[in-house]
């Protein structure tokens, strides 16, 4: 089946198209009456690889979740007039001048848990670590305060691009306020109010000076680097016996207490062969409505670990009944467009009745990501280890794999007449065409002759995985719609 699918890693202007596949699409797409700009338009929104990352940052209360909710365009960073708030997310996609990036927010911690260094390292450290560019915000009308300058120190030492923004800037008369952050020698603080909005524009235009095209770091072995595995999920569930398992020593601190590993480690192993990067991070816990310390840090640095990598395994406790919060920690890796493999461990444990259970579980709880690699593990006594970097580099296929433009369209002919879209308000649409405008993930575009309903999507996507397998990989499909012909734009 799969013998026409390849894996393209070459970066074309076109997204994943090559120069005579894109003429020829393009070509298709101005007889069917669309727009030429909004096509190629489409190709290259869809077809763009791992986006820059910009991590805003500074001290508790200057407005950075606010500033966010500005940047992103709707309030969705958890805003309120005290340190400490945290939330589910913590990082956004942003659009500016047509460039899009990813924001995070690093808000949300308390001032005195860890005493204030400890705090701003922990802080600054995670920004550091997840972005390609930096907005230090700062309170223009308390002015540089120590622990502003502790932060400066921190992100003098990354060398990372820093683009001043000096927050709560209401009026003119501010304007002398924000001249004054001149002397944290970060170059020119541009005057904001991120609530109202004022100077937003301006900061943004320097914040896309600041990041590049792309992340610097790029996926895969054009860098000659070993793939990168995030081994994710709730505290306690066997992150770190797993790496240590894997790697047939102790490399990581196992302890019964939940929460053990605090910072990701790196950690090089070789398995079947090949040499591949492990990180095992710190177990996500349960929402609660303040995360003190080392926890949220912790949570935030899990967050990072999946932004740099190219698969996430997620451990699940087979033991226990699927929460919530692991249903959370797979979506934050489905969004993040990885790969993923889905390992239940302590499998040695169970006994037939929990069993059948997990496996009800497993229909009911996961059902929107039946197509990830499952794999039954015992972190302990290594049952099952030798499965676990076969269903690896599945995932990681799969997650490459790109069909050439010509057989989705012979395929999705197909679907348009033996499935027809239902008729809707005496109009029936029908997808036109599509191609494939990038990999890791699988990013489809559709270009339809009316609205494709949600349900409608869903089975195309169902029936793209059956045809062309995508095991242990989200698929991305956006649709566009031709406007009525003859319409002038």
């Amino acid at each position: 089946m799969n013998d026409q699918i390849h894996s393209d890693g070459s970066d074309h202007e076109h997204g994943a198209l090559g120069d005579a596949e894109y003429a020829e699409f393009m070509e298709l797409a101005a007889e069917e009456g669309f727009d030429l700009e909004e096509v190629e338009g489409a190709i290259d929104e869809a077809g763009h690889g791992p986006l820059p990352v910009l991590a805003v940052v500074g001290r508790p209360n200057v407005g950075k979740s606010t500033l966010v909710n500005r940047i992103i365009g709707r309030r969705e960073a958890v805003v309120e007039d005290k340190p400490g708030v945290t939330r589910d997310r913590v990082t956004y996609e942003a659009e500016w001048a047509g460039r899009r990036f990813k924001v995070v927010d690093t808000g949300g911690w308390e001032q005195d848990v860890l005493g204030i260094d400890a705090s701003v390292a922990a802080q600054a450290e995670y920004a550091i670590e997840a972005s390609d560019a930096v907005v230090f915000v700062v309170d223009s009308t308390v002015g540089a305060t120590d622990t502003d300058e502790a932060v400066v120190k921190l992100l003098r030492r990354a060398q990372k691009p820093v683009v001043l923004c000096a927050n709560k800037v209401d009026g003119q008369s501010g304007e002398a306020d924000a001249t004054a952050l001149w002397s944290l020698g970060l170059g020119e603080p541009h005057p904001v109010s991120s609530l109202h909005g004022r100077g937003t524009g301006d900061l943004l235009d320097a914040v896309l000076e600041a990041l590049p095209e792309a992340p610097a770091q790029r996926f895969g072995t054009a860098i000659g680097g070993p793939r990168r595995i995030a081994l994710i999920g709730r505290p306690n569930v066997g992150k770190s016996s797993l790496l240590n398992k894997v790697a047939n020593e102790d490399r990581v601190v196992v302890n019964e207490l939940a929460g053990t590993t605090r910072d990701p480690v790196d950690e090089l192993i070789e398995l079947g062969g090949i040499t591949w990067k492990f990180i095992d991070t710190a177990g996500i816990r349960r929402r609660v409505h303040l995360q003190e310390g080392a926890d949220y840090y912790a949570s935030l640095r899990t967050a990072a670990a999946v932004e740099k990598a190219e698969v996430a395994v997620v451990l699940i406790d087979a033991g226990e009944s699927i929460s919530v919060q692991d249903q959370r920690i797979i979506t934050m890796a489905v969004e993040a467009g990885r790969a993923l493999v889905i390992a239940y461990n302590k499998w040695d444990k169970l006994d037939e009745e929990r069993r059948y259970y997990l496996e009800r579980e497993i229909e009911t709880e996961l059902a929107q990501i039946a197509w990830a690699p499952r794999v039954n593990v015992s972190a302990v006594t290594g049952r099952h280890m030798e499965k676990l970097v076969p269903a690896i580099e599945t995932a990681l296929a799969s997650w490459e794999t790109r069909v050439p433009t010509g057989r989705l369209n012979a395929f999705l002919g197909e679907i348009v007449a033996s499935h027809p879209h239902p008729v809707r308000g005496g109009k029936q649409p029908r997808i036109l065409f599509g191609t494939q405008a990038g990999t890791k993930p699988p990013r489809f575009v559709l270009f339809a002759s009316g609205f494709l309903e949600h349900g409608y999507r869903r089975f195309v996507e169902r029936r793209l995985r059956e045809e062309f397998g995508f095991e242990g990989t989200p698929i991305h499909i956006s649709v566009r719609v031709r406007e009525k012909r003859g319409r002038n734009k």
